[in-house]
């Protein structure tokens, strides 16, 4: 008689041993992501705030000098507003841009017809290249006596060696890079709206132009949120083009804040300088984050 009860807690701790386990298994498996995320994102996003608060050089021990970078930079230092006045140039351009073309892209490429596999690998293939690569290439392409851009145009235009067109060079540069990953990000939308939708809006009498606004553009809604933001972020964040193709020049036209922060940083050792640039950067891209997403709900209440 005594060996039932010492049988059942048995295998009650067996059925709760299991419990645990079962529960405990979601979490394993994020354990990994976990742990890169703070050893590589959360770790050095708050040294970098910590850093922004001292005076150092990469050498010796750091300097606290509490919010001076932040008041040398927003109050005295010019050069900062040149490079925060490009990189939202360079986003208010490129942003819509790439927008409108990975979209138009997409539209075109989800059509059934011979050949769009094709496409599709064409127009996402530049995007898979390395930065680096992609600014020899374009160096070389927008070079202003043996670019192959001018050799077609006949016009000697001097694109990476002037003030007023060496911004213009960037965008085209980042603009071939990058509008393929848009219209991945879009086709995936595309692909997801139920046929249905356009069926029931032919026979309503809908033409190519209704169905495209009042059932594509609402069912991709989510899908353009979501493009837009990383569009955004990445525009405000590029550093590789311009590092590549023209470091900051001619004189400051295609300085950029990440440039900025990597001159600062590492060719004058300011690290608690640059840190505060990025401090602030981060800032900025927080603020767009939270207006495009109250937006974006209030567009979902005024639909609804």
């Amino acid at each position: 008689m005594a060996v039932l009860p010492q049988t059942a807690r048995r295998a009650a701790g067996i059925k709760d041993g299991a419990r645990t386990t079962a529960r405990a298994t979601p979490y394993l498996f994020v354990l990994p992501y976990i742990l890169v995320f703070l050893l590589f994102r959360l770790g050095p996003s708050l040294a970098g705030l910590g850093i922004s608060l001292t005076n150092w050089q990469a050498v010796g021990s750091p300097q606290w000098v509490g919010l001076r970078n932040f008041e040398a930079m927003l109050l005295r230092d010019t050069v900062f507003g040149v490079a925060l006045r490009n990189t939202l140039v360079f986003s208010v351009i490129t942003v819509p841009v790439l927008l409108v073309m990975g979209l138009m892209l997409a539209l075109f490429l989800n059509q059934r017809m011979r050949g769009r596999a094709v496409g599709r690998v064409a127009v996402f293939t530049p995007y898979v290249v390395m930065s680096t690569v992609v600014g020899v290439v374009w160096t070389w392409i927008l070079d202003k006596d043996f670019g192959l851009l001018n050799a077609y145009t006949g016009v000697a235009t001097p694109w990476l060696v002037s003030e007023r067109f060496a911004l213009a060079g960037i965008i085209l540069a980042t603009v071939w890079w990058t509008v393929g990953y848009n219209m991945v990000l879009f086709l995936a939308g595309l692909q997801d709206i139920p046929e249905e939708l356009y069926e029931a809006a032919r026979i309503d009498g809908a033409n190519t132009v209704n169905a495209f606004r009042f059932v594509t553009l609402p069912m991709l809604a989510p899908t353009m949120f979501v493009v837009l933001m990383l569009t955004i972020i990445n525009s405000f964040q590029i550093f590789d083009q311009v590092y590549v193709m023209t470091s900051g020049g001619p004189g400051t036209a295609t300085l950029t804040l990440v440039q900025y922060i990597y001159t600062q940083s590492f060719q004058y050792q300011k690290f608690g300088y640059g840190s505060a640039i990025a401090v602030v950067l981060f800032l900025i891209l927080v603020v767009v984050a939270i207006f495009q997403t109250r937006a974006y709900r209030r567009g979902l209440e005024g639909v609804s």
